[in-house]
């Protein structure tokens, strides 16, 4: 049986874990936090480590989910000298490809491999096991991790070698920014005409209007209720990731830079670690100014 550790139990990583632990996966795990560490821990019957180099010790499946490109690099750094060759390390954040990159050449020399493995579908699909993982990395480590994987997600798709998944990600990240402005816009337009507003996403949801967010999120926004799945001030920071992209090869992104702008709006407003559905705040405002 794969012996896997993991590291991050926040919104998303916990429900992952406990996903791992029910498929009988999981050996251990490590959290800043130790007390988070420690109740999950209890839960499973699976070791807290008190340190990453404890952690590496234990396991031949490394996953972490966590914040920022500089937290990747850092684990990185500290979980390969005690890592054994052959062994993997998933990283299901969302960082730059270049991070996953950088990562992928540390644990070479170590004989360690890495998959970049960011995940879409929110809490709910950490929580079911349902994610949308894109992977990025060598077919082999692939092979070998898989089971890991399967335990997390519904979908495991192999787009390339090291920062391919993130560069997945972060295309996966511009569409979802594209589609909280269509629902949002287009749900506070039709109410200002006057519609019926359970009736009008029953509508639209059969047609060619029709998708996920506006399935699950539009009928709890038109309430004024923002169940958190993804929050506003982590889409922000991964379309900065997405913009630094683009800026490096000399473009610009209409649309996310305009969303940016909006959430900026959103996170002044103290609406940070709502669900990103909460723009729909911002888009009836600009029918209520216009009564005024």
């Amino acid at each position: 049986m794969l012996k896997t550790g993991f590291v991050g139990l926040g919104a998303m990583g916990l429900p992952m874990a406990e996903n791992l632990h029910r498929k009988g996966l999981l050996a251990a795990v490590w959290n800043r936090s130790a007390d988070k560490a420690a109740a999950v821990a209890q839960e499973t019957g699976c070791r807290h480590c008190s340190t990453l180099a404890e952690l590496a010790g234990i396991c031949d499946v490394l996953v972490m989910c966590v914040t920022a490109d500089q937290d990747v690099l850092d684990i990185v750094r500290a979980v390969a000298p005690g890592l054994s060759p052959g062994d993997v390390v998933i990283d299901c954040s969302t960082v730059d490809a270049s991070t996953a990159k950088e990562a992928a050449s540390l644990l070479e020399s170590y004989e360690v491999g890495f998959l970049d493995c960011p995940v879409s579908g929110g809490t709910e699909g950490a929580r079911l096991g349902t994610l949308s993982i894109m992977v990025g990395g060598a077919e082999d480590h692939l092979g070998r991790a898989r089971p890991a994987l399967e335990a997390m997600g519904k979908s495991i798709v192999h787009l390339g070698p090291a920062g391919a998944g993130q560069a997945a990600k972060a295309t996966n990240q511009v569409m979802v920014a594209g589609i909280n402005q269509a629902v949002t816009e287009a749900l506070a337009f039709g109410r200002s005409q006057g519609l019926p507003m359970d009736a009008l996403i029953e509508a639209l949801s059969k047609g060619a209007a029709g998708n996920w967010f506006l399935s699950h999120r539009g009928p709890t926004m038109v309430e004024g209720r923002f169940p958190l799945g993804f929050k506003v001030a982590l889409h922000q920071k991964d379309l900065g990731i997405c913009a630094g992209m683009a800026a490096d090869m000399g473009a610009r992104l209409p649309l996310v830079e305009m969303t940016r702008v909006h959430y900026d709006r959103l996170i002044e407003q103290g609406l940070g670690d709502e669900d990103i559905s909460s723009l729909f705040v911002l888009k009836e405002n600009l029918f209520r100014e216009r009564e005024g």
